[in-house]
């Protein structure tokens, strides 16, 4: 999908997509008392290299404890660390990644996180439809924390994707794209320029179209 969004975006917007909005390198290991709290908004550490944004953490429709995040963050088998505590250790890893519709499914080790459903100023309560033009919506990334913009919808009619006036940076991606507590969609990108050019994300609905109809881990995902 992005291939196919830059190509139509590059005719209007110098295009910094996908990977730029990864981390460009982990800090230093620590150690804090008992597993992490990780939650929709929550940093991450993928391979020890790269830091992204959890989307959101829930269970799937056999009792697994699974996240989503962006595609671009990892590959399958890509190990993830808690950016809160990398001290923690190995507390997941990437099971799925699509990098057409750019999310990524991560399964999380029995007993090796504590999932919330709110991390910073975002709540995420359920899952529902893409915003449209104009409604606001806010996100919470590890890197620029909460923000919020007028949603300029799906541009371009792909049924896939929403367009948004908010801050990214890089290490945003993945973030968890709301309206109030609603989850609608993740940051994968932004366009012109950090911060000031539009983001646009992967809606929520194609998202779980998606890995319910591949089945598996993910499939009939709810979040805590």
């Amino acid at each position: 999908m992005f291939s196919k969004l830059a190509k139509v975006a590059n005719a209007a917007f110098a295009v910094a997509l996908g990977a730029a909005l990864l981390g460009t390198g982990a800090g230093a290991a620590q150690a804090e008392p008992g597993p992490p709290v990780v939650g929709g908004g929550s940093g991450i550490i993928i391979d020890n290299q790269f830091e992204c944004t959890v989307t959101t953490v829930g269970h799937d429709n056999a009792g697994r404890l699974v996240g989503l995040t962006a595609g671009h963050c990892g590959d399958p088998g890509a190990e993830v660390f808690a950016e809160s505590n990398r001290g923690a250790g190995v507390i997941g890893r990437f099971v799925y990644s699509n990098h057409d519709l750019d999310y990524a499914v991560i399964q999380f080790e029995p007993g090796r996180i504590v999932p919330v459903n709110r991390v910073g100023n975002v709540t995420i309560t359920g899952l529902g439809a893409p915003a449209a033009f104009p409604m606001i919506v806010c996100k919470e990334g590890r890197t620029t924390g909460n923000t919020c913009g007028i949603s300029w919808g799906d541009v371009f009619g792909s049924n896939m994707e929403t367009w948004s006036q908010m801050c990214v940076v890089e290490g945003d991606s993945g973030a968890p794209v709301v309206v109030g507590t609603t989850l609608v969609g993740m940051v994968n990108a932004y366009l012109a320029l950090a911060c000031f050019g539009p983001e646009v994300g992967t809606n929520m609905s194609a998202i779980m179209d998606d890995i319910n109809a591949r089945g598996g881990v993910g499939a009939g995902f709810l979040p805590i």
